[in-house]
């Protein structure tokens, strides 16, 4: 009687075959759909901001469905929006749009700018379990512990720009402010943490400030990866280290304190503690000012690693 290597002699040239076959499938078929959403003074769709970048993924990655987020009816209200709608309801609405997204419906990955960078893990924490799988989140330039200063304002006019700052100096936490201007609600005065706590209305909620919401724990849990970037030369996010949830030692606004010195992270009230420890939370930095970025560092850092 033939032995079964006599009767498939090249069976391990076979399994090797097969193997390939195997992976080809994975990539001949359609790549994972990515959601981003835009920082303050920008939309979804300008030609020299998110436009083009969306083109950009669109050349790096064939076939890849890109939904660049419009908040509104408009980019015009986008625009406006991104200073003015309340961020809790920025989130909903942003939860509306992907569960309704049929091109979205096994799972994608999300690239926040800047403060949509902290919106979109808004939505991971609020409504992720109710969305499609969100496999990776990244984060550029998000200012995940908050901002104290507001050194420029994006396209706003400079007299805007400077009623927005003082009001940010001296009311940011006055419920009409929190109310009406978005930067209020994640604006992060180190001096007086217990106000911060108990009157911001986004970032202390989704920080887990106040209570710990173990379903915010849980739904940032399931991301494959939390990539942070970090720019190294970012002259608008004041502290910069807030890109990787370092902040102000509380009580000054001169120390400043990695995420492992911080309560959050020692008491992992979001959980981020155990997702470094897993490998899930991802520190990156680049040189370069606020969303300054070289296209080759992008691929190889981001879209080789997180999006392919």
């Amino acid at each position: 009687m033939r032995t079964a290597r006599e009767i498939f002699p090249f069976d391990g040239k076979m399994k090797k075959l097969f193997s390939v076959l195997f992976i080809l499938k994975c990539i001949s078929g359609d790549p994972t759909p990515i959601v981003l959403w835009h920082g303050m003074g920008d939309t979804c769709c300008y030609f020299y901001s998110l436009g083009s970048f969306k083109l950009f993924l669109e050349r790096q990655i064939a076939g890849v469905y890109v939904n660049s987020l419009q908040i509104g009816n408009s980019t015009i209200d986008d625009f406006d929006n991104g200073y003015f709608m309340h961020p809790n309801k920025q989130v909903e609405y942003v939860c509306r749009l992907l569960a309704n997204d049929p091109k979205l419906a096994q799972g994608f990955n999300a690239i926040g700018f800047s403060q949509g960078a902290q919106f979109l893990r808004g939505v991971v924490q609020r409504c992720g379990h109710k969305l499609p799988p969100i496999k990776n989140l990244i984060s550029l330039g998000g200012q995940h512990q908050g901002v104290y200063g507001l050194p420029h304002c994006g396209a706003l006019e400079h007299t805007a720009c400077d009623y927005v700052r003082k009001l940010l100096n001296y009311a940011a936490y006055y419920s009409w402010v929190q109310d009406s201007l978005v930067q209020a609600t994640y604006w992060h005065d180190p001096l007086n943490e217990i106000v911060y706590k108990k009157q911001s209305q986004f970032l202390a909620d989704i920080n887990n400030e106040r209570r710990i919401n173990t379903t915010y724990v849980q739904n940032l849990n399931r991301l494959s990866s939390f990539v942070l970037v970090k720019f190294d030369g970012d002259s608008i996010v004041q502290p910069r280290e807030t890109e990787w949830f370092g902040f102000y030692a509380p009580g000054q606004a001169e120390r400043l304190v990695t995420l492992e010195e911080t309560a959050l992270y020692k008491e992992d009230r979001l959980g981020l503690k155990a997702m470094k420890e897993s490998g899930k939370l991802i520190f990156l930095s680049t040189p370069g000012d606020h969303l300054h970025f070289e296209e080759k560092w992008f691929i190889e850092e981001i879209i080789k690693p997180y999006l392919l």
